[in-house]
């Protein structure tokens, strides 16, 4: 499912236009974005939480010409799944 499947999905559900399903979905993606740009976590009951990882400075090695590299600490996104989606995908 891609974004314009899932917005006509919500369309279909809700009973809302595709145009009001793509601003709600666009909410709730910017929402969570936002949220984990400023360091926060999003809880979503019974789905998922979504937060953000701290990844420490690495060395790592170019596998082309075997040099060495300091790789930077760095923030990436993370999620972790409910009980209810991994229960709903078993």
């Amino acid at each position: 499912m891609n974004k314009a499947e899932l917005i006509a999905a919500v369309a279909d559900q809700s009973g809302l236009s595709k145009a009001d399903a793509g601003k709600a979905v666009e909410a709730v993606l910017g929402s969570i974005t936002g949220a984990l740009a400023n360091g926060e976590s999003v809880s979503l009951i019974g789905f998922g939480t979504f937060s953000v990882a701290e990844r420490g400075p690495r060395t790592a090695r170019n596998p082309r010409t075997g040099e060495t590299i300091e790789v930077p600490a760095s923030k990436a996104p993370k999620f972790k799944a409910g009980k209810a989606l991994k229960d709903a995908v078993k």
